[in-house]
């Protein structure tokens, strides 16, 4: 597998709001430490801690802001002194911020917050009524960099959003190192064909779409196509994987041993499979079968796919889905 030749790339930055790492900064003095990011991924990854209301002088503890107004474009003001406007600040911060973001893999924003939720934030209306919307710093962060892994650590509590956030980070990171070093016609076809069944646990139909927009690059705007390729990527690693989706790829890549396994062997993994479908095993019951089988029946085609081993297995993700 490509984890076991070349490794896993660079190690992936990721930003994430500062009080989720611990760091003292709500509006109350307090913090909101995330065991699990701290924890187990902290292992694997580097952070860039960000606090817009720090970072625009609202200083630690401050009034407490909320949104008020437009769903689509929300003010953030103060809770009892609505004189107090922030959203101008907090917009511009989020802009700057966006733009230094180059090197960072992925973004886990603090839910529920006026600046970082990423949805489902409190709406506040005149008359004390409520909606939903979208903070104002992960708003405009999003908008600039849509393709950027993102997710609030509300929801990396649902075992598959979090192992889909680490691919889709670890991905982008991998797309990262690729594009700065070494863009090319023929190494955006690899690129491509070294992720194919995991594009496909997610979504087939994407993965030969995005095949049809690499059939022909000659004389194409090399940059441009992969901008292109990039978004139908992203886009389609986001999309949560079934577990019938993840027992068609493991079959897939079954067939690539059919030939070499005693029959024993065969059968113990396709009743591994078959009892990851019925729900009896996780994921990483079949997946380590099948990696077992590979490092003594390599294939050469296998050794660069990415689904086996998207991220480090010590993240134990796959343990639980």
């Amino acid at each position: 597998m490509s984890a076991t030749r070349n490794g896993y790339g660079s190690r992936p930055l990721i930003a994430v709001s500062s009080c989720l790492l611990g760091e003292q900064v709500r509006f109350d003095g307090g913090h909101k430490k995330s065991s699990w990011l701290t924890g187990p991924l902290a292992t694997c990854v580097d952070y860039r801690p960000i606090c817009p209301e720090v970072a625009i002088g609202l200083g630690i503890p401050r009034p407490p802001i909320h949104l008020t107004g437009d769903p689509g474009r929300p003010r953030a003001v103060g809770v009892k002194d609505p004189t107090l406007d922030v959203t101008i600040p907090l917009e511009a911060f989020a802009r700057r911020t966006a733009a230094t973001l180059d090197a960072v893999s992925g973004y886990v924003f603090k839910s529920k917050s006026p600046s970082c939720g990423m949805e489902r934030v409190k709406l506040y209306g005149q008359h004390g009524g409520q909606k939903k919307t979208v903070g104002i710093h992960a708003r405009v962060v999003m908008e600039q960099l849509p393709h950027l892994p993102v997710e609030e650590e509300g929801r990396l509590n649902d075992p598959v959003l979090r192992e889909n956030f680490v691919t889709r980070v670890y991905v982008y990171r991998r797309w990262q190192d690729f594009r700065r070093h070494r863009l090319s016609a023929k190494g955006l076809i690899d690129f491509h064909a070294d992720h194919k069944y995991l594009v496909m646990a997610h979504n087939q139909a994407a993965y030969k779409r995005i095949g049809r927009l690499l059939s022909d690059l000659k004389g194409v705007d090399l940059r441009a196509v992969a901008d292109r390729y990039l978004g139908e990527l992203m886009a389609a690693l986001s999309r949560r994987v079934s577990r019938d989706r993840h027992v068609n790829v493991l079959q897939h890549i079954m067939g690539y041993l059919k030939k070499r396994l005693p029959g024993a062997d065969r059968q113990e993994l396709v009743e591994a499979i078959e009892a990851y479908r019925r729900g009896e095993v996780p994921l990483i019951v079949p997946v380590f079968l099948l990696r077992h089988h590979f490092r003594h029946h390599p294939d050469p085609y296998m050794d660069g796919q990415w689904y086996l081993d998207p991220y480090p297995p010590s993240l134990g993700l796959r343990n639980n889905i």
